[in-house]
């Protein structure tokens, strides 16, 4: 009788202990989209990783009064695309878009306020461009 008591108490010890030990099954939220990494990933090919773009062919970023202008426009651009840039509208998400605008608004002497993913969702609805994953898979970029 003694060994059975001795035998469970380490088991429910030993179940406590994996339990203590065990990652937290509570979901955190997820982390906010890197900006900066976004950029260099999706946009520095052309844009250049110091903003300054390359004169006839794509537009600087730095110290630009469009880019740190209203916040429709310059999402307009990444919604729609303008010239000869194409539209990211399938490509990107509507957090990230809001980070990558963010971090060019906020860049290379930039001083311009930070957009959000709401503002992005908003201004998809008013262009009436698809929501992000919604659209069928492409392959223009």
């Amino acid at each position: 009788m003694r060994d059975t008591l001795l035998k469970a108490a380490m088991v429910i010890v030993a179940g406590l202990a994996a339990a203590a030990t065990a990652p937290s099954r509570a979901q955190s939220p997820a982390p906010a989209p890197d900006g900066k990494a976004l950029f260099l990933k999706n946009c520095a090919a052309c844009h250049q990783a110091t903003g300054k773009g390359i004169p006839g062919a794509f537009p600087a970023l730095a110290g630009s009064k469009f880019v740190t202008g209203e916040h429709a426009d310059v999402a307009t651009v990444l919604l729609k695309g303008r010239g000869g840039m194409p539209d990211f509208s399938e490509n990107i998400s509507d957090a990230d878009m809001a980070a990558i605008l963010t971090y060019v608004r906020s860049s290379w002497g930039n001083k311009a306020d930070a957009l959000t993913e709401a503002e992005v969702l908003k201004l998809r609805d008013t262009l009436g461009v698809a929501h992000f994953g919604s659209a069928e898979m492409s392959n223009k970029h």
